[in-house]
């Protein structure tokens, strides 16, 4: 069945992340991950990214959770300097996008907070999807099934049309148990093949290498 839409992931897919982590809390005297550990902690997290509460609160959590942590510390501070960053794009996948072939709609679809937009205009990225599903705008979140079904309603496609491209393996067997076609994504040679085996590249793109 002809590929129609092709959904994929932000973070650890199109979106890297330098680890600054490390010197930001020696800076600032944290342990190791303490960081990650507190702002991703499911209790924290979930909140943001169904829309129960917004980005900004959720920042505000992690401060006021650290600061219990770790006496004296700035901890609104620390998580000011955390939050600046954007990350940055991994250009061979973005390539690998801008050449899907025609007809095929491309379509975020991440479990992400409120700030979502506001991250992919400063990426530069902002009008390189014909549609962004961000999990916090609908209160449900991957792998949930319910989460693909709705991306399939707003994409207007079968299951068999569309592919689905993300770097959790519980994702891309939840969407693969619907019918969807699924990568898990490694880097962006295996990607390139995937592409080319459903034929959602352009046909004069290269084979893989």
């Amino acid at each position: 069945m002809r590929v129609r839409a092709l959904f994929i992931d932000l973070d650890g897919v199109l979106r890297r992340w330098p680890d600054s982590d490390e010197a930001l809390e020696q800076a600032h005297g944290l342990p190791a991950g303490a960081l990650r550990r507190t702002a991703f902690a499911p209790e924290l997290l979930l909140s943001a990214i169904t829309g129960q509460i917004s980005d900004e609160a959720w920042r505000a959590n992690i401060a006021a959770r650290l600061g219990e942590a770790h006496r004296g510390l700035d901890a609104q501070e620390v998580v000011r300097q955390w939050s600046e960053p954007a990350g940055e794009i991994d250009l061979d996948v973005q390539s690998l996008l801008q050449a899907r072939a025609p007809g095929v709609q491309l379509i975020l679809l991440s479990n992400a907070t409120s700030r979502l937009d506001a991250d992919l205009r400063h990426l530069g990225i902002a009008t390189l999807f014909d549609q962004v599903i961000n999990s916090s705008a609908l209160g449900v979140v991957k792998p949930d099934p319910a989460i693909f079904q709705r991306a399939l309603t707003i994409a207007k496609v079968e299951a068999g049309e569309a592919i689905f491209i993300d770097d959790s393996i519980r994702n891309t067997d939840a969407a693969s148990r619907l019918g969807i076609r699924s990568h898990c994504f490694k880097d962006p040679r295996q990607l390139k093949a995937f592409l080319q085996s459903v034929h959602a590249l352009q046909p004069d793109e290269a084979p893989a290498t």
